[in-house]
């Protein structure tokens, strides 16, 4: 009997109790504790999260006073406005598409206010500077005292004046030019060609200034007018004559004025290969096909052949009647299909600059000067001779 109770217990023993490293397993397992459910909280239970910090107060603005009511504030270390200086300067997508520019100096920026640019930003280095400028003018800005060394590493001079300024970008329908010029100004305009180089189109706006032209049109493919170089070298002449920029040819005639006649200027004097570039022709030149190699990429499908004649003539023999437009081409690729086109549809000639044989052609700026100020000679000779015919005849 004793053998039967163990055999039976034996039967009703767990697998693995004894001896088993599973089964101790296991029944360790079953007397772990339950996992506690976690019922989901209100947000009212919710922990919540440290409230952000204040930011730290701003650094206090030390100002200053150039004279009553004309304050300024003085930059502080790291102010990045200056550094917008720069992008305005070099990049004329920035211009464009913040219609802002850069001027420096004080002549051109006292220009700028006087024709009623308006500014956004003046940096200098001493109050003496804003003294030289229209303070009704400047109240309007922001005016910014930096050290004169930060001037000097922003500007783009040799020797910088210590004034820079950030300007919305002049609008020529709003300005208001000098009256000197408006008084002078003649029906006379300049048509500019494919003008690439900064100096040569300054040079050229400087000209159109002082011959008092009406206004200056600029073809796509000039050098922007507001690149710093370009204004140094126009020396004020962007706020004394209408400028209008980036025209297509085919916007040219519509900011013409009506009854036009376009010429345009020529250095290639087929008299000066022959030697007889000092001579006066005795009766008018024969129609000169322009030469094919102008302009390469005008050129259209039918070639040199769709380019009309046009009749040439030296330019100090009459052509200004009023109103007059002159076409200055580039140096590069020199007058445009367009232009002569242009030219021929308004019963143009073409205005031969002689030079002495061998002599490599004109700068664009020099033969812009030549051809402009004698038309402006002829122009004025022509209203004297038609004042003289008005008067009365003494009886």
């Amino acid at each position: 009997m004793a053998a039967l109770g163990r055999a039976w217990r034996a039967l009703l023993r767990p697998r693995g109790a004894r001896g088993d490293p599973a089964g101790r397993r296991g029944v360790r397992a079953l007397r772990r504790s339950p996992v506690r459910v976690l019922q989901p909280q209100s947000s009212a239970e919710r922990p919540q999260p440290p409230p952000p910090q204040p930011p730290p107060p701003p650094a206090a603005v030390e100002r200053g006073a150039a004279a009553p009511g004309l304050w300024y504030e003085k930059a502080a270390p790291g102010d990045r406005r200056l550094g917008k200086v720069v992008t305005i300067a070099k990049s004329k997508k920035f211009r464009d598409n913040h219609g802002k520019v850069l001027l420096e100096g004080h002549r051109l920026i006292k220009d700028a206010l006087e024709a009623g640019a308006v500014p956004q930003t003046l940096f200098f280095s001493t109050v003496g500077h804003l003294k030289l400028l229209p303070e009704a003018e400047i109240k309007r800005a922001s005016l910014v005292k930096v050290k004169f060394e930060d001037i000097k590493t922003w500007s783009d001079l040799v020797t910088p004046q210590g004034l820079l300024g950030i300007f919305s970008k002049p609008d020529p329908a709003k300005m208001s030019y000098p009256a000197a010029q408006l008084a002078n100004s003649l029906p006379l305009l300049l048509i500019c060609d494919n003008i690439r180089d900064p100096g040569n189109l300054g040079t050229i706006l400087r000209s159109a200034a002082g011959a008092g032209c009406e206004k200056v049109l600029l073809t796509k493919g000039c050098v922007d007018p507001w690149e710093p170089k370009v204004l140094r070298a126009g020396m004020g002449a962007h706020f004394r004559v209408p400028i209008i920029a980036n025209l297509d040819w085919e916007s040219v005639p519509t900011n013409l004025p009506a009854g036009v006649q376009v010429s345009v200027a020529d250095n290639n004097d087929p008299d000066a290969a022959a030697g007889t570039a000092g001579s006066a022709p005795a009766s008018p030149k024969p129609p000169v096909k322009p030469s094919p190699k102008a302009a390469p990429e005008h050129e259209d499908e039918e070639g040199a052949a769709a380019v009309p004649e046009l009749a040439a003539q030296h330019y100090y023999e009459d052509w200004a009647r009023a109103p007059v437009a002159v076409v200055i081409g580039g140096e590069t690729h020199g007058l445009s299909p367009p232009a002569l086109r242009l030219a021929a549809s308004t019963g143009g000639k073409r205005l031969l600059i002689p030079v002495v044989p061998g002599v490599d052609s004109l700068n664009s700026a020099i033969a812009a000067g030549i051809v402009l100020f004698e038309g402006k000679r002829q122009l004025l000779w022509r209203h004297k001779k038609d004042d003289r015919q008005k008067l009365p005849v003494p009886g």
